[in-house]
């Protein structure tokens, strides 16, 4: 678990931060699937990296170092990385595509509960995606071979309708669109702002006309 207060990050940044070679590559990445930033990228790199440090320190330990790696070989092997006869030199070929296709939300893509990788993130961050019988709503969680035939859906969806998260109310249009008699949008005192503002700076109405005075009362002879 180690201390906690002394909190490591999941990710590393590169030492070059403008190598433009670099760069484009991992915007091509991020386009092909579908991930948010960097740093979602930058994780999955840093998995790969520990992966192969530890391929090496095992490799450089000879007979002993191929009984330590078994535990190393069977994560990979079990979380999908690898297929087949996985060794310690196989460890050293493995590239960061391999590491990315087993996102949920890549699997939620390639298993055809998505159209699109960002129709995918969506349906998993609203909670459509259960694995074994349990709601999962995080796109980078790393789907186990074990675990990859029971993707199917939480709540019943049909993905060729309308976005999950939706854009607007309903009828929100129709209600800014509404004017009351006064002028003012919206309802409530005096028809909202417009209708004070009319109120305010409407001409004052005109005044009365005067009245003619009584005529006095004659006087009698």
């Amino acid at each position: 678990m180690g201390d906690p207060r002394r909190l490591t990050n999941k990710y590393e940044t590169p030492r070059k931060v403008w190598d433009v070679q670099r760069l484009e590559e991992e915007s091509a990445l991020l386009k092909e699937y579908g991930l948010k930033n960097m740093r979602e990228l930058w994780v999955i790199s840093k998995e790969l990296k520990r992966i192969r440090r530890e391929a090496r320190k095992m490799l450089s330990l000879g007979e002993e170092g191929a009984k330590k790696a078994e535990p190393l070989l069977t994560k990979v092997k079990k979380l999908g990385y690898l297929s087949g006869d996985i060794t310690l030199d196989s460890l050293l070929s493995l590239d960061i595509k391999s590491l990315l296709e087993r996102r949920l939300q890549t699997q939620v893509v390639r298993r055809g509960l998505a159209r699109t990788f960002k129709q995918s993130r969506q349906l998993v961050t609203h909670g459509f995606v259960m694995i074994n019988g349990r709601k999962v709503n995080v796109p980078s969680y790393i789907v186990p071979i074990s675990e990859e035939s029971t993707l199917s859906y939480y709540k019943a969806i049909d993905i060729g309708a309308a976005p999950v998260g939706g854009t607007e109310k309903p009828g929100r249009s129709e209600e800014h669109g509404r004017f009351d008699r006064r002028g003012g949008r919206g309802g409530g005192r005096g028809g909202g702002r417009g209708g004070f503002r009319q109120q305010r700076h409407s001409s004052p109405a005109a005044p009365a006309a005067p009245t003619a005075a009584p005529k006095p009362a004659e006087k009698s002879e």
